[in-house]
């Protein structure tokens, strides 16, 4: 997730115990819910019981985890422990009393008054620490606009309230906060957070790095190709592209420096590789689970219908890597890397978990939580039975793994809780219908343009917030309108998780880039704009798959495959017109040509007889590269 806004503090040891207490009860109840535990032993407990019970915990640790160690003689620490314990205790309250309280919710009692504001307070202010201003001003907007909605003139009038019905609705009600979003986050995303903490604390991190340079290291660009290829790995299963690159980057920046890749590509690079990984199942920085909610489908057929999307993203970003080092003279990185055959004979055991976890959702259909669950028990038994470069898993690591499982889904959880207050602003005041209608008419039938202005609106509501965040904020507000237009509802929620990733390496609040950034010590502007430029295919992709939804899987074998050979070959062209190198340093003619031609081979058939532009366009890239690779070869011949 982002980083919290406020300055972090040492907290006092009592503090630190309360907050690990509550992070492993956050775990270990989240692991009993998925094996029905409660149901096992005879007790009926609502979801938004568990849902309330969870989310007090998580506000719980936001506050502790901001108390100095002055001790609560300190004004601020005596205030954060009179917040921190009526936020527990009235949230406690809520998931011991939730049945009653549903059931007299009509009669509206003072006592869902008190949870509603609690609840509504204690997440935006966790929000406003936590995550950063930019998700607490949007959700502040739309709770403003509740309050006066029925004043609003046009379109978006909306239904009349008053602050305490406000409070009792957003703060309490199960299609507001206790909905789809927190209850995946807390059901399924917790599971998988579990699984890959548990992963990199039995030495999956330092495999995963070793395999990707013994794979890519030996070519040319290899120290990017290494970036690439381990933050793809590392960032399927990671929940942020910013905590991807500082966990991934201090390694693969350092190499792609010495390797001759100046500061600015070597971060953007890796801002643009981190990013991707969030649009990479199988777990796609938790989104996909969402997706999944939000489509009413299965969490398969949204990983399916990703898998091609993500191989066209790093397709272009290994091209690009690749023809800047064959412009720039770039070697191979050291070639003091162990081999592929080596790393997967110390690292085997790495496959187990991940191959069940594989066929627990392919195969046996499982659930995703299920599956997750599944792939951690065989972490956890591996992990004891085999280490890696002397990391072993254990007892005492065991345990670190609930803690940081626990506290690293704090940010998650206030955000998911936060992006409910909005599903619940856009369901009791008809903001939702009313955004849809006016977007959808304000372009008319004019799908372009609808794509175009989605695409701003993405981009700039994504900047500065976290992957889970952007995805459901988006899927409420900007998903409807494309939905409307015609456009296939799995393309037009995979349209918004891009261009909400986007803004990840797009200026002016481009978080994963000027997270690359810290560690190159170069302008953080000036590596955004490089990750806009790597980066490019992938405000491209969405268009394609919304044009050609064969590219997810839509349609006949022989269709996908034309599809993803014309993206291949016009990603390719555009690439090389933009690296300006292709075999050789290319003219300003002949990149040009590249790029027109590599972008009329892409499959983008909104318009009349696209069609038969694009494979002519794609054989014309394929003869200019052909050619460049032998005059080259010749030109080399002769010099020698």
């Amino acid at each position: 997730m982002t980083g919290a806004t406020e300055k972090q503090v040492e907290n006092p040891i009592l503090v630190k115990r309360l907050i690990s207490i509550c992070a492993v009860a956050m775990c270990v109840a989240c692991i009993l819910w998925n094996v029905e535990a409660p149901t096992r032993l005879g007790f009926a407990i609502l979801s938004q019981q568990y849902m309330a019970f969870q989310l007090g915990l998580a506000l719980t640790m936001a506050y502790l985890s901001v108390i100095k160690p002055t001790g609560f003689s300190d004004v601020f620490n005596l205030a954060n422990g009179i917040v921190v314990f009526i936020v527990f205790a009235v949230l406690m309250y809520a998931a011991w009393d939730f049945s009653w309280l549903l059931t007299e919710q009509s009669y509206r009692p003072w006592q869902i008054t008190l949870v509603g504001t609690v609840v509504v307070l204690a997440v935006m202010e966790g929000v406003r620490r936590r995550v950063g201003w930019m998700l607490f001003t949007i959700v502040s907007v739309f709770l403003f606009y509740a309050l006066i909605a029925d004043k609003i003139p046009g379109r978006l009038i909306g239904k009349e309230l008053s602050p305490v019905r406000l409070m009792q609705y957003v703060g309490f009600d199960p299609s507001a906060v206790f909905s789809a979003p927190l209850a995946v986050g807390t059901m399924i995303v917790l599971l998988f957070v579990f699984f890959g903490q548990l992963l990199f604390a039995a030495g999956g991190g330092a495999f995963f790095t070793d395999l990707a340079m013994a794979a890519a290291g030996r070519s040319r660009g290899g120290s990017a190709k290494i970036a690439v290829f381990g933050s793809a790995l590392f960032g399927s299963i990671s929940g942020s592209a910013v905590s991807n690159v500082v966990t991934t980057g201090v390694v693969t920046i350092p190499l792609m420096e010495r390797g001759g890749y100046s500061k600015k590509n070597a971060g953007a690079i890796e801002a643009v590789a981190s990013t991707g990984g969030q649009l990479t199942p199988p777990i796609m920085g938790a989104a996909a689970f969402l997706m999944a909610e939000f489509l009413e489908v299965s969490y398969v057929t949204v990983a399916a219908a990703a898998l091609i999307p993500a191989f066209l993203f790093y397709v272009s970003v290994f091209t690009q890597v690749d023809l800047i080092a064959g412009r720039d003279h770039i070697t191979a990185a050291e070639d003091d890397s162990l081999s592929v055959r080596e790393v997967m004979a110390a690292g085997w055991q790495f496959c187990i978990p991940f191959g069940l976890l594989l066929f627990a959702l392919f195969w046996w259909r499982l659930d995703p939580e299920d599956s997750a669950l599944l792939a951690s028990i065989a972490i956890v038994v591996v992990g004891f039975t085999k280490g890696y470069r002397g990391k072993r898993l254990s007892l005492k690591a065991l345990g670190d793994v609930f803690v940081d499982t626990g506290r690293g889904m704090v940010d998650l959880i206030l955000v998911v809780a936060a992006a409910g207050f909005v599903i619940g602003v856009l369901n009791i005041t008809g903001l939702g219908f009313a955004l849809t209608l006016v977007l959808v008419d304000a372009v008319g039938s004019n799908v372009v343009l609808l794509l175009l202005i989605s695409a701003l609106i993405c981009t700039v509501l994504g900047m500065g917030m976290p992957t889970s965040g952007v995805y459901v904020l988006l899927a409420a507000l900007v998903a409807p309108s494309l939905v409307k237009a015609g456009i296939q509802p799995m393309a037009a929620h995979l349209f918004i998780l891009y261009f909400g990733m986007m803004s990840m390496i797009t200026p002016p609040v481009a978080l994963a880039a000027f997270a690359a950034a810290t560690i190159t010590k170069e302008n953080p502007l000036s590596t955004g704009i490089a990750a806009m430029r790597i980066g490019w295919a992938a405000f491209i992709i969405p268009f394609i798959f919304v044009a050609t939804p064969a590219i997810l899987l839509d349609g006949s074998w022989l269709e996908i495959a034309q599809a993803t050979v014309l993206s291949v070959v016009g990603i390719f062209g555009v690439t090389a017109g933009i690296v300006g190198f292709c075999s050789k340093q290319l003219s300003s003619l002949s990149r040009g040509g590249l790029f027109i031609f590599g972008f009329f081979s892409l499959p983008l058939g909104f318009f009349p007889s696209a069609d038969i532009v694009h494979w002519p366009a794609a054989l014309i890239v394929l003869l200019m590269a052909v050619t460049f690779f032998f005059s080259h070869r010749k030109s080399i011949q002769s010099d020698q």
